[in-house]
């Protein structure tokens, strides 16, 4: 499915996945959006659960879990305590990897 965008670095957003999803299946556009909307809750609520998320092809969503530590004011570098928390974190697949570097090795060289 391909998503015509400028490339002017604009960001992907729901209603964009919701306006493929309509032209793609055909989908009425309040049911493409429930859609997403579905897919994405699912996402997040196994995220939440601590549950790992893997979408073949694209990659793997998990969490992981930092320890309290010390950190440093850069301003004034006073150590302060940084609480413990979960940290969302997102590994792509060899095959996104390839397909985003596809064809940089036959570019010219910036100058």
């Amino acid at each position: 499915m391909k998503i015509s965008r400028n490339s002017g670095g604009r960001t992907l957003t729901r209603a964009d996945l919701a306006e493929a999803v309509m032209q793609k299946i055909g989908l009425p556009r309040k049911e493409s959006q429930d859609m997403v909307e579905f897919v994405l809750g699912e996402i997040c609520g196994s995220l939440e659960r601590g549950e790992g998320v893997k979408l073949s092809s694209f990659g793997t969503f998990g969490i992981r879990e930092k320890g309290e530590r010390l950190g440093r004011n850069p301003k004034t570098g006073e150590e302060v305590p940084i609480t413990p928390r979960r940290v969302l974190v997102f590994r792509a697949s060899n095959i996104m990897k390839s397909r985003i570097n596809r064809g940089l090795g036959r570019r010219k060289p910036a100058k």
